[in-house]
């Protein structure tokens, strides 16, 4: 079915937070619109200094900056260690689907700037009933990575006492959660607001049945307000203080660092810089088109539009081209969570976003990747537990 989309870009009527004006115009657009127009960039930076300069020397590190190794961490490392000559810690929060051409990234991006690295990875049991229960509630199966992203390196900054934390671009750049003419501080509040799901890792114990260890969710759980707020704590997007251009940033990381995209799954290869870190992504954006009836493409054309680097036409036919085919990693998902196809499915239809409707008629599949072989299948969760969890979930929601 058609879907209303934004007079501007392509961004669809099922979009998250999106609202169109007596134009046909989305808030999105009109933010960047305000980004461009409204806001005082040199002024911003030297806000940036001086924040920066207020933390500098006191702390066995002058920063924290969380690290994917995608485009924006690995940008946002840059920017301050370039610009501003600090000596930050590196923390990873490693959400268990890294690719190897990311991990050699990190490896070239660390050695070539120079700083302390801290990575963490999560008990892999737990992670597997945490995407099952949040894929069976929300539709979407990166609870773990949501939550363990934005609120580990939280807890790192607690414990090694450094209270300036930098993440990469505003939400405002993709969403309307807040928008570029109000702050936004990458805080609890913005947290529980969309980061989470709505799920608080009380509430993942509770629908588990208590069969995880309260110890095993500390990982994504945020921090005490009183433990943060004694550490004096600042929490804020890069983006929030310089102009955000994903597309100019992979460009100068790369000639700089090494960097190196890679493609990903239903994505045109010329947009080789997005969403490299994840061998699940392909997965995830097609949970994102059965439920909202558009993905990444749609995303990245509506980036280049707004950048006068794309005519909306060529988008269209890119959209057209790239979106809705079932991707080969779903095969290795399903084994992680101990579904059968016929049940995802039936689960991420039953999370459709109106007016959309998918149909499976004659659905295609996506090309395996160069690198699909070197992609771990270890960890197989057993299909009784999957099922345990498929009906203590079905009770719930029938009750």
């Amino acid at each position: 079915m058609e879907l209303k989309r934004c007079k501007k870009c392509l961004l669809p009527e099922t979009h998250e937070s999106i609202i169109f004006d007596e134009e046909g115009v989305c808030n999105i657009c009109r933010q960047n619109e305000f980004k461009n127009e409204k806001i005082d960039w040199a002024k911003r930076k030297e806000e940036l200094a001086e924040l920066i300069e207020s933390h500098r020397g006191k702390y066995d590190y002058d920063c924290i900056v969380p690290f994917s190794g995608g485009k924006d961490s690995t940008w946002t490392l840059y920017y301050l260690m370039k610009e501003f000559k600090i000596k930050p810690l590196v923390v990873r929060f490693d959400h268990g689907f890294l690719r190897p051409n990311l991990n050699e990234n990190t490896i070239k991006v660390l050695r070539n700037l120079g700083a302390d690295f801290h990575t963490f990875t999560p008990n892999w049991k737990v992670v597997q009933k945490l995407m099952l229960q949040s894929f069976l509630e929300k539709g979407d199966f990166c609870w773990h990575c949501h939550t363990g992203i934005f609120s580990y390196p939280m807890h790192v900054a607690i414990k090694e006492k450094v209270p300036l934390i930098f993440w990469g671009e505003p939400s405002a750049e993709y969403t309307s959660y807040y928008s570029y003419d109000q702050p936004e501080e990458v805080d609890e509040k913005r947290f529980n607001r969309y980061v989470n799901l709505g799920i608080t890792a009380l509430d993942m114990a509770v629908r588990l049945g208590g069969k995880i260890d309260d110890r095993d969710l500390k990982p994504f759980t945020y921090p005490a307000l009183k433990d943060l707020k004694k550490l004096n704590y600042r929490s804020v997007c890069l983006g929030s203080y310089i102009a955000w251009d994903v597309k100019m940033q992979s460009e100068v990381i790369g000639r700089e660092l090494g960097w190196e995209g890679d493609l990903v799954e239903n994505v045109p290869p010329q947009y080789n810089y997005e969403k490299i870190e994840c061998y699940m992504q392909g997965v995830r954006d097609y949970i994102k088109y059965i439920k909202r009836g558009y993905t990444r493409p749609t995303h990245l054309a509506s980036i280049d539009i707004r950048h006068d680097r794309l005519t909306r036409a060529d988008g269209e036919v890119m959209i057209d081209k790239y979106e809705g085919k079932e991707p080969p990693s779903l095969e290795i998902f399903l084994e992680f969570v101990g579904l059968t196809k016929e049940e995802f499915y039936e689960i991420t239809k039953s999370h459709t976003v109106s007016p959309w409707k998918m149909s499976l008629f004659e659905n295609q599949i996506g090309e395996k990747l160069p690198d699909y072989d070197q992609w771990s299948q270890d960890g197989k969760m057993k299909r009784e537990d999957a099922l345990q969890q498929l009906e203590r979930w079905k009770k719930s929601t029938a009750s």
